[in-house]
């Protein structure tokens, strides 16, 4: 069947239509997963993730008994001289060696010291900012990952666009040239058909590099080829978010943003610093439980049998750091300013967290009118196509006119392939700026692609 204009738009749809309707394509949701199996920053995160959750048990370990064993050997070696002058005897030496161990064990439990329970407190606040961080990379991945897909996607829908326009103008070229030989067309006509032609030329080789970049791109972020990718839906109807209201999404970004949470366990942190500093927070009181033992063999006199002690204690032990140098006040003074700009920062956290999601929230109210219009202007481009198709035919217009009007719809087109990718992304975005983002809302985007 020879494709002419009126037929191409149509044929565009079914190729479209074939694509989608493959089993084996790939949707968003698969790609993430193997982003998460194949990107070595996924991976990292992991064992971040692990290592922060240790500090949870870090810090209840700071108010657990704490036992320690010491052992210890040395070999002695002693000598005696005595001086009998007086006595009218001759002088006397004794010397002798041994060898003495001992061992001892002590335990200390803490009774009293806020600053202990401040470490805890942080500590366990820091392994709650490792999950935080941890998910927030999982959203940011998952954002990406969308990102990288649509990438291939409009890159796709452009190259197969701009080659159909490539085969319309080449026809018009055509057409022309046979128009003119037999004195129809000017020469005019076929000069401006050929500069059309040139410079759609152009931009297929412009479209084949995106193309490349954005699968090299999709490529480094999953680990895998994006060989068959499943398209847009053919019928593709946008919807508003859910909740309706801006201040219900505000609401939830202002609490589930993963900056404001991050900035929440900052200030715990920080909060939990002050104790430590504080008049109160300077004295410790242990419990102290130790035993004892220690031998010796030998001696000054090798006739002396192994002879040995042992010892044990129990007692509590205070300890008041009375002056530092100025140390402890100023460490108390840097506490409450730490404090204070945390304080500033989640406040600007949760700031920041509102103005993004009302850009997410008007990304989507607005996608969803701009591709309704999109929708309106790619038919009212065909039909103008086809009224000016016509036009040429009867002579009523030029070769120009014809291929200034191919140029809108093609251009339609892919305004509205760009309008239907930036509308999801929206969507996700919206998610991200309140928190929410996960696989689920990756695979929440599967009636918008063509299966």
């Amino acid at each position: 069947m020879k494709m002419t204009l009126k037929t191409l738009p149509a044929a565009l749809g079914l190729l479209l239509a074939l694509q989608g309707g493959a089993a084996s394509a790939m949707d968003v949701a698969e790609a993430y997963r193997q982003a998460l199996i194949n990107d070595p920053a996924s991976l990292a995160d992991e064992q971040a993730l692990a290592a922060g959750r240790e500090k949870s048990a870090q810090g209840d370990a700071l108010l657990r008994p704490r036992v320690n064993l010491q052992l210890g050997v040395a070999r002695l070696h002693n000598r005696q001289t005595g001086d009998t002058a007086a006595a009218g005897l001759p002088s006397m030496s004794d010397s002798a060696t041994g060898t003495t161990g001992q061992a001892s064990v002590q335990l200390v439990q803490p009774l009293y010291d806020r600053g202990a329970s401040a470490g805890r407190l942080q500590l366990r606040e820091q392994s709650a900012l490792a999950q935080t961080q941890f998910t927030a990379a999982r959203q940011q991945l998952a954002l990406r990952v969308a990102q990288a897909y649509f990438g291939v996607l409009v890159a796709e829908e452009t190259l197969r666009v701009v080659r159909a326009e490539l085969a319309a103008v080449r026809h018009q070229r055509e057409r022309a040239q046979a128009r003119f030989d037999v004195g129809q067309d000017r020469v005019t006509d076929v000069q401006e058909a050929q500069a059309r032609l040139d410079a759609v030329v152009t931009r297929e080789l412009s479209a084949v590099s995106a193309l490349e970049l954005r699968r090299a791109q999709f490529q480094e972020t999953t680990g895998t080829a994006p060989d068959q990718l499943a398209p847009l839906a053919a019928r593709f109807t946008p919807r508003p978010p859910e909740p309706a209201a801006l201040a219900d999404w505000q609401a939830r970004g202002a609490s589930g943003s993963a900056l404001v949470r991050a900035r929440q366990s900052e200030q715990a942190i920080a909060s939990a610093e002050l104790p430590r500093h504080s008049l109160a927070g300077r004295p410790t009181l242990d419990l102290v439980a130790s035993y004892g033992a220690k031998q010796q063999r030998g001696g000054l006199s090798p006739l002396v049998a192994p002879d040995g002690d042992r010892t044990g204690s129990i007692g509590l032990v205070l300890n008041v750091p009375l002056y530092a140098g100025g140390a402890l006040d100023s460490r108390q003074r840097e506490a409450v300013a730490r404090l204070g700009q945390a304080e500033r920062q989640l406040d600007a956290a949760r700031r920041d967290a509102r103005l993004q999601v009302q850009e997410g929230y008007l990304a989507v109210t607005t996608g969803v009118s701009r591709v309704a219009a999109q929708e309106q202007a790619l038919a009212s481009a065909r039909s103008a196509l086809d009224a000016t198709t016509r036009g040429r035919d009867v002579g009523t217009r030029t070769a120009l006119d014809v291929l200034d009007a191919q140029q809108r719809l093609f251009s339609a087109e892919l305004e509205l392939v760009q309008g239907r990718a930036d509308y999801l992304l929206g969507r996700l975005r919206l998610a991200l700026a309140a928190g929410e983002l996960d696989e689920d809302s990756l695979r929440g985007l599967g009636p918008w692609l063509a299966r």
